[in-house]
This record gives C-alpha cells, structure tokens and sequence, in this order.
C-alpha cells in the first residue's frame, strides 16, 4: 500500500468515525439512550441475554395488552417506555434493536405508541401496540417488547419478545399472561363476527356487535318449537355438570330450516338476546371459511355459540366436487373436532334442506336436532298481524280478513304488507284505516308484485290448473 492510499484509508477512517460520533451525539440530543436504560433494569447487558418471542393471534391483541399491563401493575416498580426510530424500528427484531442501539446509538428511549381498539360495541381501549415494559416478575427482572401485528409488512400475529437474566422465568411469564388472556378476554360473553385480512388468508378483524333485544312474544312459530331450540342451546349449558356425570357430551349441533322469510335468523337473534352468557360467533357467507378458527375461540370462550347462516350456501357434492373438500364438510369435521366435553353450540340455518341434508346424512352425528320454521298457518299470521300492527288503528275484522287471505305468506311478507298500509294511508294524508290495508294487500298479491312476493320468501301462487282437452267422439273421426 502505497502513501497515497494509507492516507487517503486513514482521512476515510476519520470521516466514518467523526460521522458515527456526531449521529451517536444526535441521538443522545434527542432522547435518553436505550442501552444504559435496559442495563440498569437487568442488571446485565441485554444484548448478551437470549431473546423469547411468544406470538399471538392478531385478534387477541386487545388481550394481550391488557394481560401485560396487569402483571406489569402487580410489579412494586415498573416502567413503560417507548423505542424511537420511526417506521425503522418496525422491522427490526428486539436483538436488531438492542445491537443497533449498542453500534450506532439508534433506537433511543422515546413515547409509547398507542392504538385506539375495540373492546365491545361501545367501548374501546388505548393498547400498546409498540413499547417495553419493564418490571419484576417472579423476583426476576423482565424487559417485555410488546408489538401489535403489522400485516402491511409481513408481520401478521402480534408478539411480545421477553429478555431476563433468569432462566426459567420468561416461560412462567408467557404462562401467567397466556391464563389472563383467557380469563379477562373482551371476548367472553360477547356476540362476534369475523372478518377477513386484506394481507393474508386467515381472521383479520373482529367486530362486536350489539346483543340484539328480541322478545319471546315477537317470535311466531308453532307450539313447542321454540321450546325444544332454546332447551338444546341453553338446557345443555345449565345441565352441563349432571349431563357430564352421566357420562352425556355437551357439545351439539341444531339446524334450522325452511323457506326464506320463515323467522329462521329471527329465532336466532331472540337466542342470542335470552342468552346472554354465551359467547356468540357469527358466520355468514365468505366468513364460514373461518369456521375453524371460530371453532377454537368457542372452545376457549364456552359456554359459546358458532352461528353459520345459509349453510346451502357452501354445500357441494363431493361427487362433483374436483377440487379441495367443500366448505360444509370442513363445517362438520370442525364440529367433530371438538372434544366431547366442550360447551359449545352450533346452529345453521338453511333455505334449502333438500341440498344440505344429503351432506349432513354422510356425517351422521354432528348435527342432532333439525328444526323446521314453517310457513305460518293460519292461526299463526292472524298473530303475525296483531304483532305487527300494535297501536295501528286497524280492526279486529280487517286483520283477520287479511290473515285470511294471505295463505302461503312468510314473516316477511306479513311485515312488509303492514308497513305498506302505513305508507298508503301517509300519501294520502290520512290516519291508516282499513281500506288502507286491504290496498296494500291488493297491490302485494297482484301479479304485478309477484317478483316481491318471492323476494319476501312467499312461494309463488300456484299456476291455473290448464283447461281439460275435449274429447272427440268417435263419430267424428
């Protein structure tokens, strides 16, 4: 090497150097440093102590944060704080962190980062979703990196990397805040559906819902029907000790089914009012795809009810079927999954029971009670009317002529019929009266309305018998 090259090595060697001092000088400008800070807590160089990184489901991440901050409050000294370094940090594992905070003094103490996240349909709960808990655990001293899921960047579960100078410890402490997740979760008892990621396959969110308020008079159905579907949900769960002694599994699974428009979700939304210590989840549609998923949260959060609606939806004939196994037989190996002793309900409903009922009939078991929500009869609309036209100044007799005549009709059409008496009578100005609904229910039946009438779930009316042919004698021929 030459003098030229030795000086021009050592002139760069000054520059990389005084560069690293002046960003180290920055960065203690801008905050305290990271290192000294975690030193101090751990008694030891964090950066010579084994990382343990526990990863959770993104949906519990409401959960974990208030896990963590529960066994950090039972500490007699604890701290939060921040990591600054912009979106950087995101990326960087808490090893990266701490050596990066070591070489080049990145990564200085700063705010915590918080997120708003439901913890009900009404409520909300500021998470950490970036910070380091610093407390004492099992008379150890722990340093907890708490992150929220970043599915934008890959990282899809949330986590929380622990490091302790005291072996043993940090699998205690995943044990202890594993046991609070579940038994403070914000999930229990609540009514839940599940949507999907807009990063992976698989949950992405989970929305609460209010528990709807659906009174027992509301529902109309024939005698006794409502009574054996609320005993196979509910009579299991209050009997769930006797039953076990006798040696009875307790979960179950209830189909509804009958023609659109019947009560069917009407029925289980008064399930869902009457019970309230169940843990509710809904599917419908592309979320049944998630019933496994569905089917673990019941079985931590039970006593608890999996709701799948149209289940014909996902129904296929694995003659025809060329590709994975359908959706419905992955419904009913979910089912047959759980354990015997698991509190959990399942309940599908079906529009189309020629169509389900084949693929139910190669499972046999999973489902052990079906139900059919019938067409109402007679006796069963005149109620539908006085239910739905309370205070409305209708008579006695006009609501029995329309019971009358609407054989065939669903819960829907009823409904529908009622509002549209009121609609009437407000065009016109006027209090609704009887003409009113006998308009409304001669527009309805006509067959100009015979699209509405299907869309309500009304079976359309029967076609006119043809004419019969007339017969020729055979002296005519």
């Amino acid at each position: 090497m030459d003098g030229r090259t030795t000086d021009f090595v050592a002139a760069f060697q000054a520059f990389l150097d005084e560069v690293v001092q002046d960003h180290r000088q920055r960065r203690e400008d801008d905050g305290e440093a990271l290192l000294p800070v975690l030193r101090e807590h751990l008694g030891a160089d964090p950066r010579r102590l084994p990382v343990i990184t526990e990863d959770v489901p993104a949906q519990l991440f409401v959960d974990l944060d208030i896990a963590l901050s529960e066994v950090q409050q039972r500490a007699e000294h604890h701290r939060l704080i921040g990591v600054g370094g912009g979106e950087q940090r995101r990326h960087q594992s808490l090893s990266e962190i701490l050596d990066h905070a070591g070489r080049f003094g990145q990564f200085p103490v700063a705010a915590v980062d918080y997120t708003s996240i439901a913890t009900g349909p009404d409520t909300a709960r500021q998470a950490v979703t970036f910070g380091l808990r610093l407390f004492v655990h099992d008379g150890a001293p722990v340093a907890v990196l708490q992150r929220s899921a970043e599915p934008r960047f890959g990282q899809i579960t949330a986590r929380m990397e622990i490091v302790t100078p005291a072996e043993g410890v940090a699998a205690g402490l995943i044990a202890t805040v594993r046991a609070l997740m579940l038994d403070r979760s914000v999930l229990r008892g609540q009514v839940l559906s599940l949507g999907g990621s807009s990063y992976e396959r698989g949950v992405g969110e989970i929305t609460f819902h209010r528990r709807p308020a659906v009174g027992r008079d509301e529902i109309i159905l024939p005698a006794g029907v409502l009574d054996r579907v609320r005993r196979h949900v509910a009579g299991i769960a209050e009997h769930r000790e006797l039953l076990r002694a006798a040696g009875q599994h307790l979960k179950r699974g209830l189909l509804l089914y009958g023609p659109p428009g019947t009560g069917k979700t009407h029925t289980v939304r008064y399930l869902l009012g009457a019970l309230p210590e169940l843990t509710v989840l809904l599917l419908a549609g592309p979320a049944i795809a998630y019933v496994a998923e569905a089917a673990r949260m019941a079985r931590a959060l039970q006593p608890a009810l999996v709701v799948l609606e149209d289940c014909d939806l996902v129904a296929d004939s694995r003659d025809r079927h060329t590709g994975p196994q359908p959706l419905l037989f992955t419904v009913l190996e979910t089912l047959d999954g759980l354990g015997d002793d698991a509190d959990v309900a399942f309940l599908l409903t079906t529009n189309r029971i020629n169509v389900l009922e084949p693929a139910l009939a190669q499972r046999p078991g999973r489902v052990d009670l079906a139900v059919e929500i019938p067409l109402p009869d007679a006796d069963a609309r005149r109620r539908l009317m006085r239910l739905y036209a309370r205070d409305l100044p209708f008579t006695a007799a006009a609501l029995e002529r329309a019971a009358d005549r609407t054989g065939g009709v669903t819960a829907s059409f009823a409904k529908e019929f009622l509002r549209r008496a009121v609609l009437i009578a407000a065009d016109a100005g006027h209090a609704p009266a009887d003409a009113d609904l006998e308009q409304a229910l001669d527009e309805m039946l006509s067959q100009a309305e015979a699209v509405t009438r299907s869309l309500l779930g009304t079976a359309p009316a029967p076609a006119p018998s043809p004419l019969p042919s007339p017969v020729t004698s055979p002296s005519a021929l």
